[in-house]
């Protein structure tokens, strides 16, 4: 479904994506691990359009996507959601959804009318499926944090995706949350048959739920492959997991 070639990005004289490599097929659960730095979020950021690369191809669907801005990208099936959670705080939670669902319809200047009765059905079923439906008319902003990444997830749903990229959905939550978010998402590939790239620090959450993970470091990629072989490589071990996951 995806495939970045040879991808490169330069910012003056630092190399933030030095020739990474990713691969992820349709329905699969990939995660994109490394140390801070190692240039994970501007791969996301080049693969959905917010940056473009200097060298390098990306692939979605067969389609080059390399040059196309972000919108357009996201209308092929591929949504985000962001490292620190990206809603609209003063709106209700179903506001938020329903925003997405009439964005993807076509239907944006719906916003400037009323639209009780618009996308109703659809927006009510994505927050019934994220847990939120009980909190559907609670602002945004009132959200606990793990709800408002829940929220955010949402939104992204409302886009009718193909494939999900997640930047760190569990940060800033507790080991319970943390397990409660990941058994949701899968939850989610499962039901809705989503391809889900994500990057996660938490190495048990990634050996758990992932079905292939790739290793950045310093921009480039030491290696994809699946959990048990990335576990015993020498040059994932030397620059990033240690001996704690060997």
């Amino acid at each position: 479904m995806l495939q970045v070639q040879d991808i490169h990005k330069t910012f003056g004289d630092f190399k933030a994506v030095n020739g990474a490599n990713l691969s992820v097929g349709e329905g699969e659960l990939v995660a994109v691990i490394g140390p801070n730095g190692a240039g994970k979020t501007t791969l996301f950021n080049l693969i959905t359009g917010q940056l473009k690369p200097d060298q390098g191809k990306i692939t979605f669907m067969n389609e080059d996507i390399s040059q196309l801005p972000t919108h357009k990208i996201c209308l092929k099936g591929l949504a985000r959601s962001f490292q620190i959670a990206n809603i609209f705080h003063r709106l209700s939670v179903f506001r938020n959804v329903q925003v997405s669902v009439l964005s993807q319809k076509g239907l944006s200047g719906k916003l400037f009318r009323p639209v009780q009765k618009v996308a109703v059905t659809e927006t009510n079923n994505i927050l019934e499926s994220v847990g939120l439906i009980e909190k559907a008319q609670y602002i945004a902003g009132s959200l606990s944090h793990g709800d408002q990444r829940m929220l955010e997830i949402a939104i992204a749903l409302g886009n009718e995706p193909k494939m999900l990229i997640l930047d760190e959905p569990t940060a800033g939550m507790s080991p319970e949350e943390t397990a409660a978010t990941m058994a949701l998402i899968q939850q989610l590939a499962e039901t809705r048959g989503l391809t889900i790239l994500f990057c996660e620090h938490d190495m048990d959450v990634v050996f758990n739920v992932s079905q292939s993970i790739m290793v950045m470091h310093h921009g480039s990629t030491i290696i994809q492959g699946k959990p048990e072989a990335v576990r015993v490589d020498s040059d994932v071990q030397e620059a990033y997991l240690g001996d704690d996951y060997a």
